[in-house]
């Protein structure tokens, strides 16, 4: 595990600002938000409507809506999605939404994935799985799986397929490549994970907050909504508690958290959990960062350097397994 700061042992103060207010407003609402049918609906418009005005997509971005429906097994949905400027055609994003596999979108989630495409590049397939609680586990992570062999179908190389996540999304990235190297299949090339979820008792989660409370929403709060995809299976499942033995194939993972929130613990154990299986994962908790807050440009000027950071290590990645590609094709030819 290579841990890295962002360069500073302060948040800015915007940052820190942004913070405060959160916790004044935006987390007493979420205790006091039902989590029936009218309140799930509630969250929703809320979660939407704070995403398109503190990150909203890039102007000039290009969106395609995607359905493929299947004779068998879960139907493929989501969006292509094309930045300003993003052109290239050797290498593909899946993005997986986050948002406790309830609330979100891949529309939701334009700010992110136009960004994200408009710095490396790369067209981005936004993913969209069956939201709990109509859908629970493991309908979400199924409908991921459909979407990566959907790509593969497609025509698309799994060296040259990079996943990203965010929260909850984290957790559905972290099982597809888990399962992929359980089945002997060969993982994406990278991972980047924002403030992934990997804990889904929320226990490592609480504990953190014992010492700083998450702005946004407690522990307790995030572990009934959890329960709306997770309720009546076994928690111990491997596909929803994570076991790292073996999984020294698992792709180069970049973690990302911010130091104010409660899953920074989650972030934490996850690198520590890759790097002990031998896996090559960096860690960097940026201080006094939000949860996701890589989706909140409008109001945190940390948001763009990490998606930088990010885009970074996309292409590194992918430049790696270029050149990998290329000694595969020299050597038959020199032994030859």
């Amino acid at each position: 595990m290579r841990l890295q700061n962002s360069g500073s042992s302060r948040g800015s103060a915007r940052s820190r600002l942004a913070a405060t207010v959160t916790a004044r407003t935006l987390r007493p609402l979420t205790t006091a938000i039902p989590l029936n049918r009218a309140g799930i609906r509630f969250s929703r418009r809320l979660v939407a409507g704070s995403l398109a005005a503190f990150g909203p997509p890039l102007r000039g971005s290009r969106t395609v809506r995607v359905t493929r429906p299947a004779a068998s097994g879960p139907s493929v949905r989501g969006e292509w999605v094309r930045g300003p400027g993003a052109e290239r055609e050797d290498a593909v994003l899946l993005y997986v939404h986050g948002s406790a596999f309830t609330i979100c979108s891949a529309r939701t989630h334009r700010g992110l994935t136009t960004r994200l495409s408009a710095r490396t590049g790369l067209p981005v397939f936004a993913c969209d799985y069956r939201l709990a609680p109509s859908h629970r586990f493991p309908s979400a992570a199924d409908d991921v799986r459909a979407a990566y062999d959907w790509l593969l179908g497609e025509g698309h190389d799994p060296a040259r397929i990079v996943l990203a996540a965010d929260s909850a999304g984290g957790h559905l990235a972290v099982d597809l490549a888990l399962e992929l190297i359980r089945e002997g299949r060969t993982p994406p090339a990278a991972l980047v994970a924002f403030s992934p979820v990997l804990d889904l008792s929320m226990s490592l989660a609480a504990a953190r907050e014992r010492m700083r409370p998450d702005p946004m929403i407690s522990a307790a709060k995030a572990a009934r909504m959890l329960d709306l995809y997770v309720a009546g299976h076994d928690p111990r499942a491997a596909r929803l508690a994570f076991t790292f033995d073996g999984a020294d194939r698992f792709p180069p993972t970049l973690v990302q958290a911010g130091g104010a929130e409660m899953l920074a613990a989650d972030a934490i154990e996850l690198a520590r959990g890759l790097s002990s299986s031998g896996a090559d994962c960096r860690l960097e908790i940026w201080p006094d960062q939000m949860h996701v807050f890589q989706a909140l440009p409008r109001i945190v000027p940390e948001a763009d350097r990490a998606l930088d950071v990010a885009a970074a290590f996309v292409d590194d990645q992918l430049e790696v397994q270029r050149r990998r590609s290329a000694l595969t094709l020299v050597r038959p030819a020199q032994e030859a």
